[in-house]
């Protein structure tokens, strides 16, 4: 059997990663003034921001249609793949899981296999690499996703928004109507449920740099409990200045670890705002 991974654009892979790997990805489409561009293809992460700045109404996204999946299942299949994995972000943020799970046995002679990441952004990305490596080495997909859902639960992800607006106008933020009130004089600490899986507001504090020693005290809190490595990243939405000077500070206090950088790209920054920064982590995926 020959497999092939698949994941969608907020992965937030890079282009060498995508071609090393062999990883194939799936656009999500964004919404921008009535012009829909395709995430990573037509439109970058600059390119958003700074029309996200001028725009007079709030963008907003898509999914990719089950005809986009089938015409990249028909090409996989005429490339000599036989069947997919297709890792994708969560099916409580996006219908993009529940639409290929329509699709499995969509094509004839072609087996299509789903998980869904229950996350999203580049740490999702790390998951999808996980399986490129292990599928490059010759792993069944049993054991690929039996390895992903190894992975999942060491994962956390806080977010400090800057603006609560765009969540809750997309729907994404659960139980929003708590904070929407004094959003101007909080900065909220959001994750991601880890039995829902809905985008929670679990704190509120007065500053970004309350919430930023707020994050610290949680990885710190991971790092003393954990008897593996830890992968950690700061990701931003349009402020590499301030994601840097993050990340130089949590590097200096933890130099046995190595921080990535990653960016909230056009999709997950159209829910998010510019402004955002989040603190994310997992088991390093590379340990085992």
């Amino acid at each position: 059997m020959t497999l092939a991974v698949i994941t969608d654009s907020t992965a937030y892979l890079t282009d060498n990663e995508v071609k090393s790997l062999g990883i194939h990805v799936m656009p999500i489409p964004v919404i921008i003034e009535g012009k829909t561009y395709q995430e990573g293809v037509t439109i970058t992460a600059q390119e958003f921001y700074a029309q996200l700045a001028t725009a007079t109404n709030f963008p907003t996204t898509s999914q990719p249609a089950p005809g986009a999946w089938l015409a990249l299942f028909e090409k996989l299949k005429a490339d000599g793949y036989d069947e997919a994995l297709v890792i994708s972000l969560s099916s409580t943020i996006s219908g993009t899981y529940q639409t290929v799970t329509g699709l499995v046995d969509a094509v004839a002679g072609f087996k299509v296999h789903c998980f869904d990441s229950k996350l999203t952004i580049r740490i999702m990305g790390h998951l999808v690499m996980k399986a490129a490596r292990m599928n490059q080495a010759g792993a069944t997909v049993s054991d690929i996703i039996a390895t992903l859902n190894q992975l999942t639960p060491t994962i956390k992800a806080y977010f400090l928004v800057d603006d609560l607006q765009h969540l809750a106008r997309g729907g994404r933020l659960s139980n929003a109507s708590a904070f929407l009130g004094t959003m101007l004089k909080v900065k909220p600490i959001l994750t991601l449920d880890p039995v829902t899986n809905f985008i929670v507001p679990i704190e509120k504090v007065r500053s970004m740099k309350k919430a930023l020693l707020r994050a610290e005290a949680l990885l710190a809190d991971t790092i003393r409990s954990v008897d593996y490595p830890l992968l950690p990243m700061v990701i931003h939405a349009n402020t590499p200045e301030a994601a840097a000077e993050w990340r130089a500070k949590l590097q200096d206090q933890y130099p046995d670890l190595t921080f990535e950088i990653s960016e909230f790209g056009p999709a997950i920054g159209t829910h998010l705002g510019a402004g955002t920064l989040a603190l994310a982590w997992m088991r390093d995926p590379t340990s085992f």
